[in-house]
């Protein structure tokens, strides 16, 4: 019996939905479909190459290296259902193929259940002709463990100089001890130590010279401003990006004039821009010049397994999604080494890791 992971049935049955309806929604800002753009050609990258599937009006032409046949697309939709069917059902992260699944895949000489791909493209799909440009796009489901937004591990580090407090190598050892090295509630724990010791946690540099250097392509301080939403995260656990941005106004860490923030909007028009920016393809340990990858847009799939899509040529509403969709998250500190008080140059400092993912629903 074939088996694959959750992750590898969300993406057929994301193919499948698509192929079978031969249209997708456009989202709004808050996660609600608006306009419906009809489907001509998807193309995906298999085992055997580049594979074109033709959407016409009662079947699917697939093409490829070794394939030129017709299937009807109410195939699709059959198949494409009972992939969602055992993806709601069962919490398991490997599956078993529902009946009637895996002679339908032979039919389709697809042996990789997610694409072959090296620009972190699932897909390109070509909307209303099939000789239209194609445009990228990236899977993020609810039906399977959703890719964090930006997981660049210890290159995504955040270092804070501690001072106030010269503490001695026993008392720092006292304070990286710990029986849970993955538990990111020590981090809280550690922090709050030092301040109460009369210690102070002060941003002062991005740990990687890559990421830091990204991070200046979006402005000078930004770091300054991610360093403090970190620190919020973890001593208050409040983790929405809008929430937090919200804060960041009323904090005002680079200390700009009131006009500036609440006429401008500068705070939340700089995270829009990295939001927009890690989505189209800034990485931390990638230089990043400003040019966009082959990423052009998001298949945003719900529980339901409902499908929405974010391109870049809707900016504006792009971002929007992003900003009231986005969480900072606590990594493990042992794994992406943040958290621990460390010696460098004869000063002391303490790591804190920017990841962003999805909020739950």
């Amino acid at each position: 019996m074939l088996t694959a992971t959750r992750r590898e049935w969300n993406e057929l049955y994301t193919l499948f939905s698509l192929l079978a309806k031969g249209e997708l929604a456009a989202g709004d800002a808050a996660g609600n479909a608006q306009s419906v753009l009809p489907i001509a050609l998807i193309q995906r990258e298999e085992h055997d190459g580049t594979r074109r599937y033709v959407i016409r009006e009662q079947d699917v032409r697939v093409v490829g290296p070794d394939i030129d046949e017709l299937f009807p697309r109410e195939d699709f939709e059959t198949v494409s259902q009972m992939i969602l069917t055992v993806l709601r059902a069962s919490s398991e992260t490997e599956i078993e193929a529902p009946e009637g699944v895996e002679g339908f895949l032979d039919a389709l000489k697809i042996y990789n259940m997610e694409a072959i791909t090296d620009d972190r493209t699932d897909f390109y799909l070509a909307f209303y002709r099939e000789d239209m440009p194609l445009v990228g796009f990236r899977i993020y489901s609810r039906l399977c463990g959703m890719d964090p937004l930006l997981d660049g591990g210890r290159t995504a580090n955040l270092k804070f100089e501690q001072t106030g407090i010269r503490f001695s190598q026993p008392a720092v050892n006292k304070i990286n001890y710990t029986e849970s090295p993955e538990n990111p509630a020590e981090v809280a724990r550690r922090m709050l130590y030092i301040e109460s010791m009369g210690g102070v946690l002060k941003y002062s540099d991005v740990a990687d010279k890559i990421f830091r250097s990204n991070l200046h392509m979006i402005d000078l301080h930004f770091p300054r401003i991610l360093a403090e939403m970190t620190r919020i995260l973890h001593l208050d656990n409040i983790s929405r990006v809008d929430e937090l941005t919200q804060l960041i106004e009323e904090k005002n860490p680079l200390k700009i004039k009131d006009e500036l923030i609440h006429k401008h909007g500068f705070y939340r028009h700089k995270m829009k821009q990295f939001l927009l920016a890690l989505a189209l393809g800034m990485r931390p340990a990638k230089i990043y010049t400003g040019k966009e990858s082959a990423v052009s847009g998001f298949v945003m799939v719900d529980h339901d397994g409902r499908l929405l899509s974010y391109q870049k040529n809707d900016r504006e509403t792009f971002a929007e999604f992003l900003f009231t969709h986005t969480r900072l998250e606590k990594g493990l500190p042992d794994k992406d080494k943040y958290g621990y008080l460390e010696r460098e140059n004869r000063l002391y400092y303490l790591k804190l890791n920017l990841k962003i993912g999805f909020v739950r629903k």
